[in-house]
């Protein structure tokens, strides 16, 4: 039978143990492993694996041994509670097999759970479980995570006081992030607020969210932008010492440059063009490149990107004279004294 996707992710948080089996398939490799793992987990408990209720098994084994599948759903293991028998990467060679052991399965059989990649709909594989009448199929998408499969995963992170905002915050972010690095953000937010119980806020999303961890160089970064010329020289020193590199401090001006320019010059106004950021900007600092963005203006943030274009351009000169952080730091200061004017 066909799993709708509207339907998939209930059943992959509950899945019926008295199945037969469950395909799940897609061009996502990592999503597919994320399902495959939550199912997986759902049926025979955290300690399944443990406990030898899990057999795994690389469908090419199946091609040299034919066997080994309907052996591993046959096998009585020395724990009670279901078992599981694992086909990973299956393609078409392993077909038969597999076909064999939806087949022979009897109830108390371990379920037969089987991933794989793209699947035409001519794959005997997928034909057999889509005809199978206690057995599902599931096809993977590449599309972002729903709101309610995000709040599914909030919910197993232990994340449950969620505001409006937040929750926009962590939409947005699904769809710039892969489903890996998606997953880990919530992992390193339910960490975060272990033991707090106030609601998550945008601050919070970006302090874990990935590249948080630059927020330094981020500092020096709205302080030229807000025009703040005489902090510029400190803060320079301490990102020195950290190790900041000269080229790697103008890429990054460049980048939130670019940023503001992109924001600035939104036929839908700043606001909206902060709001279709890629990766999103969050919280307070969204707030903080939006009245940049406004008070810069397009034509000015032409003139800023100018001059750290030509900064990197002698930053990989040959012939420059001066220190590579000290054309930096002038450049930063030009910068920071046009935002006056």
């Amino acid at each position: 039978m066909k799993l709708a996707p509207r339907d998939a992710a209930g059943y992959f948080a509950r899945p019926d143990a008295g199945k037969t089996g469950l395909l799940i398939y897609g061009a996502d490799a990592m999503r597919v492993a994320m399902r495959r793992q939550e199912v997986i987990k759902a049926l025979i408990g955290p300690q399944g694996e443990e406990e030898m209720r899990l057999t795994r098994m690389p469908a090419a084994d199946l091609r040299k041994d034919p066997a080994l599948l309907l052996d591993a759903i046959k096998a009585q293991g020395f724990f009670p509670g279901p078992r599981v028998a694992f086909v990973e990467d299956a393609t078409e060679t392993a077909a038969p097999a597999i076909l064999a052991a939806l087949e022979d399965w009897a109830e108390g059989d371990a379920q037969i759970i089987v991933t794989a990649g793209t699947l035409k709909p001519t794959s005997k594989i997928r034909k057999a479980f889509e005809g199978h009448k206690n057995a599902y199929a599931a096809a993977i998408y590449d599309d972002p995570p729903s709101r309610a499969e995000i709040e599914a995963e909030l919910s197993r992170a232990g994340l449950g006081n969620v505001p409006g905002e937040a929750m926009t915050d962590l939409v947005a972010l699904s769809k710039a992030l892969d489903p890996g690095d998606f997953r880990q953000t919530l992992e390193k937010l339910s960490l975060y607020k272990l033991g707090d119980d106030s609601p998550l806020s945008s601050e919070d999303i970006q302090n874990c969210a990935p590249g948080s961890t630059e927020a330094e160089t981020d500092d020096v970064l709205h302080i030229v932008a807000e025009g703040r010329s005489q902090e510029i020289g400190p803060v320079l020193k301490r990102l020195k010492a950290q190790g900041v590199q000269p080229v790697g401090l103008c890429i990054a001006a460049t980048r939130h440059f670019r940023t503001l320019y992109t924001a600035a010059s939104d036929p839908g106004g700043a606001a909206q063009g902060i709001a279709r950021m890629r990766p999103p900007v969050f919280g307070p600092r969204r707030d903080r490149m939006l009245r940049q963005a406004q008070g810069w203006g397009a034509a000015k943030l032409e003139q800023a990107l100018s001059i750290l274009l030509e900064t990197d351009l002698t930053l990989r000169s040959a012939g420059r004279v001066a220190p590579d952080m000290a054309l930096v730091e002038r450049a930063l200061i030009r910068l920071a004294m046009l935002a006056r004017r």
